[in-house]
């Protein structure tokens, strides 16, 4: 395979994730973080690194916006639940 077309194929799995992130709005992104060691949150800074890896200036809201399909104050709104003792234990112990 060509380096070209692994870029498309890894852009394209990209979107496909960020696509099921956005549908699957009751994972939140503390059992992103339990579970995987990652979240929305994290794919927002992975897309701001990247575009600055091109020298391309792209802020951090925008970058959540992309990946949250969304403003991020919106998705907390509508999406964001209180973590439960468990879920804040879980995390607590893996990111100290």
């Amino acid at each position: 395979m060509d380096e070209q077309k692994q870029v498309e194929l890894e852009a394209a799995a990209f979107r496909t994730l960020v696509a099921h992130l956005q549908q699957r709005t009751d994972v939140q992104n503390i059992d992103l973080m339990n579970l995987a060691g990652f979240c929305r949150n994290c794919l927002s800074k992975y897309y701001v690194a990247a575009a600055a890896e091109q020298d391309i200036t792209l802020e951090y809201e925008d970058a959540r916006e992309r990946v949250y399909g969304m403003s991020y104050s919106e998705w907390k709104a509508q999406h964001q639940t209180e973590a439960t003792v468990e879920q804040a234990a879980a995390f607590a112990a893996t990111h100290d």
